[in-house]
């Protein structure tokens, strides 16, 4: 019990201190400049919003049930995973997240695929931006079926009528101006799922349950290695590429720049917290590994699991919050990841948004895409997720080194944990028997290695372009 409250304390200790020396690491240093909801407010996209309401927001797009399945999943491996958690959203989550919404920010809200093609260049730009898209559709239709599912189980109606519902829910949201729905809903939401975490948490130690101490030995039940299956699994509890793309959502809405760090960084180590209490009840609740595997089977996967929990724990109430949070909190991530598809795609093609008219030729397709896929089996489609989702972290944050290096701030915090992400993401999708190269770990390992070398390699060449004045990606203080 004592490593999950010294892990709970980096984590709280670790916004504070790290996150506020990573807000100091940015040149120009964070001002009053006049920010993209105030300076392009268009009623629709770019909409000030207070602090509070932005975090909650912000907290419920990147979270949904990511830091709630991913934890879980992860805690097939044993406390170890507390480890993962805590050490990756402090030092590489959050500093991934900042980045992408400061940056955004500072470029008039560009999505993150703009954003990487400016630092990295226009190969990169061209990469990053159909990558991008793909992700966020299946984010989509992951966060489709789920509910669906759980909804024909509860009620006396189709599954295919409850896909129909959510997808127009989905059109709806997509083009509406962002405080019409997202912005009075969301931080209700958003409350639910720090409400559900703090009641498991409490609960957890309410019924005298002893949560096992940190532990290095691999305690997956089918031996499944923790290097790199494990870093990839987890995902959103520790660090996710999709926050990126959810980053310019906000980044549109906020009133101060100096609220970043409060909005990004906080909102990771909150996720990281709720990952944590997750993967604490995973590795507690049915009695070590084993039991959470033979629970994941019994229950169907981690939705039922975590319906289990809450019912064990917190009682009819419980059940309650679990039967919201299930419902709701995937259902708002694929919802912002169809309107960050429609923001990318407009940042792409140069496209007004302005009008219903011009939203809307973005939204129908975009929407028929995602009805389509969702007939297809969404398992082989969260495991590629998985993939392209860190991945993307791994971009982002080679895009935050050379900003920071350009601007003559540290870029250490940001190039350590992209080399790693490069391993691992490499790594990964080399040794992945079903959406991979099935490789042996001999091989895969030091190829993981090798790539993440090429990485620096491609870095630090075009940062010495970046030395020379070759390439100006400098920004330049802003007044007012």
């Amino acid at each position: 019990m004592i490593s999950f409250f010294v892990c709970l304390a980096i984590l709280i200790l670790g916004y504070f201190i790290y996150g506020g020396y990573v807000e100091s690491c940015f040149r120009p240093p964070i001002d009053d400049r006049k920010t993209p909801a105030y300076r392009l407010e268009d009623g629709v996209d770019y909409v000030p919003m207070d602090t509070p309401r932005v975090f909650l927001i912000q907290l419920l797009n990147i979270a949904g049930l990511g830091p709630i399945f991913g934890a879980l999943q992860g805690a097939l491996w044993g406390p170890a995973v507390f480890l993962w958690i805590t050490f990756g959203t402090v030092f590489a989550g959050g500093v991934h997240d900042f980045i992408s919404g400061l940056l955004s920010e500072r470029n008039d809200g560009a999505s993150i695929s703009e954003i990487v093609g400016k630092y990295l260049g226009p190969m990169m730009k061209s990469v990053m931006r159909g990558f991008s898209v793909v992700l966020l559709i299946l984010v989509g239709v992951a966060f489709t079926t789920g509910p669906a599912g759980l909804l024909t189980k509860i009620t006396t109606q189709s599954y295919q009528f409850w896909l129909v519902v959510l997808l127009i829910y989905y059109f709806v949201a997509t083009f509406l101006p962002i405080d019409k729905l997202i912005g009075r809903l969301y931080p209700f939401f958003g409350f639910c799922l720090i409400f559900m975490a703090v009641g498991v948490a409490a609960m957890l130690f309410a019924h005298g349950y002893n949560i096992p101490e940190i532990s290095f030995t691999n305690m997956h039940p089918k031996g499944t290695p923790i290097w790199p299956i494990m870093f990839i699994t987890v995902a959103c509890g520790a660090i996710s590429g999709f926050h990126s793309t959810q980053s310019p959502l906000m980044a549109r809405c906020i009133k101060s720049e100096r609220e970043c760090h409060k909005i990004f960084y906080g909102a990771m180590v909150c996720e990281g917290i709720i990952a944590l209490i997750w993967a604490a009840a995973g590795c507690t609740v049915f009695d070590g590994t084993a039991g959470l595997q033979g629970a994941l089977a019994e229950y169907k996967g981690a939705g039922g699991v975590v319906y289990e929990i809450c019912k064990r724990l917190m009682g009819t109430v419980g059940t309650i919050i679990a039967m919201i949070g299930v419902i709701a909190c995937p259902v708002s991530s694929a919802d912002t990841a169809f309107r960050s598809a429609r923001y990318t795609i407009c940042d792409w093609f140069k496209i007004d948004q302005h009008t219903i008219a011009s939203r809307l030729k973005l939204s129908i397709p975009i929407i028929l895409i995602g009805g389509a896929l969702t007939q297809v089996d969404v398992g082989i489609l969260w495991r590629y997720f998985s993939w392209t989702n860190q991945t993307l972290a791994m971009f982002v944050l080679w895009t935050g080194a050379m900003y920071l290096l350009a601007n003559k701030g540290n870029y250490w915090i940001a190039l350590i944990p992209g080399t790693f992400m490069s391993a691992v993401s490499c790594t990964y999708i080399l040794m992945a028997k079903k959406e991979g190269l099935g490789l042996d770990p001999s091989i895969a390992y030091p190829a993981g290695i090798a790539v993440a070398i090429v990485a620096n390699i491609l870095f630090w060449k075009r940062a010495k372009k970046v030395e020379k004045g070759e390439l100006d990606l400098a920004d330049k203080p802003v007044e007012g």
